[in-house]
């Protein structure tokens, strides 16, 4: 069957749905070109997540076509909550059939149903095709933040004082 003809389905993950979960992820990181743990370790985040993380995931019955991973944050606007998109991913099967967008308008309207005001991401600058995706939705671009990434030795340091 064509991925435009596909019947999506977007739902909260199960654990069984768990291991097909960890093999969209480790395309993930390929896709992205950055190094992947073991599957075991994959599954072990994926079973425990953190509190207040969301995962949704988007399949078609038969397969698991993407997912999307978020968490509250406060203080957001007027000292109320937001809701944080960490991670939007479409299996590489299956982009371009509106799994994205479908996951998009679910998670806007999760973020409305626990009463965030806002849902908020980063995006690959370098990517135009995915701007302009989020554009579309109606998304606009902050200009005027920058992200910031405390990871590593600098993490470590910070921690202990000695930055």
């Amino acid at each position: 069957m064509a991925a435009q003809t596909r019947k999506i389905c977007i739902r909260h993950l199960t654990q069984a749905d768990h291991p097909a979960l960890v093999a969209l992820m480790v395309e993930m990181q390929g896709h992205y070109r950055v190094p992947c743990p073991e599957p075991a370790q994959i599954l072990a985040g994926i079973a425990s997540p953190p509190a207040g993380v969301e995962l949704l995931i988007a399949g078609d019955g038969a397969a698991l076509l993407g997912f999307a991973a978020a968490a509250a944050i406060y203080p957001g606007p007027g000292l109320t909550s937001g809701f944080f998109l960490k991670e939007l991913y479409v299996a590489r099967e299956a982009r371009g059939a509106g799994i994205g967008r479908a996951l998009m308008r679910a998670l806007a309207d999760l973020a409305l149903a626990r009463g965030h005001k806002r849902l908020d991401w980063t995006a690959d600058a370098a990517n135009p095709e995915l701007l302009r995706f989020y554009e579309s939705l109606g998304a606009v671009a902050q200009r005027e933040k920058i992200f910031y990434r405390l990871a590593g030795e600098a993490l470590v340091a910070t921690a202990a004082g000695s930055e």
